[in-house]
């Protein structure tokens, strides 16, 4: 597939060397422009580009760069993206370590990517939240093996969320169903479901113990 990486930190790095190691074309762009991602480019044959161009002809965009950067990313960013595209969201909210203050997550309960999605004007798949990003390189295991991580995955647009459930797949992990946009708060900081390194079942059950009250320390 074509897929574009929006966001070269460690999610988006690490997500570039696998994706493009397993035969995807990837375009990867962030804030400081195609050149400061020459070693990333050299090590990984995938392609630097300006954010403007990350989409372009892309059936997968990944979205990973911080919460608070979110509303600066280029109007129409993507424009020109294959059509019915799966938007992959990463992002996370962390008011008091570097977002600060987002009026409509703390006074309206709007889930994150709720958020992130009226900001990008298009759904989006949320996945790879709560996942190390070394787990990307180091832990990915063939289906069925008992060591196999799974991943959460919440989205209103079911046709996207089957395609980033096949991706993550193809990536070494397993998927859990974790619903709606609406329901996603299940797999924000804070919760059971974050950062856990499990497999199916103890996924699905540390989405259903979620409580919807966001902890003291997520909170600004």
């Amino acid at each position: 597939m074509k897929i574009g990486i929006i966001g070269a930190g460690n999610i988006g790095g690490n997500l570039t060397r696998r994706l493009t190691a397993l035969g995807h074309e990837v375009s990867v762009a962030n804030s400081r422009g195609p050149q400061s991602l020459a070693a990333l480019v050299e090590e990984t044959g995938a392609t630097a580009v300006p954010a403007t161009e990350a989409a372009r002809g892309a059936q997968v965009v990944v979205v990973t760069v911080p919460l608070k950067n979110v509303p600066d990313l280029p109007a129409g960013l993507l424009a020109g993206a294959a059509e019915g595209v799966a938007v992959i969201d990463t992002g996370n909210y962390y008011p008091q370590q570097r977002d600060g203050r987002i009026d409509e997550i703390e006074d309206d309960g709007v889930t994150e990517s709720r958020w992130t999605e009226q900001h990008l004007g298009h759904r989006v798949v949320k996945a790879f939240n709560g996942t190390y990003a070394q787990d990307l390189l180091e832990r990915p295991r063939p289906e069925g093996d008992p060591e196999r991580i799974a991943v959460p995955v919440a989205s209103d647009d079911e046709a996207a969320k089957r395609v980033v459930r096949a991706l993550i797949d193809e990536l070494g992990f397993d998927t859990v169903d974790a619903g709606g946009i609406d329901e996603s708060w299940r797999q924000q900081p804070g919760t059971p479901v974050y950062g856990l390194r499990a497999g199916v079942a103890a996924v699905t059950r540390a989405l259903a113990e979620a409580s919807p009250e966001r902890p003291a320390d997520h909170r600004a």
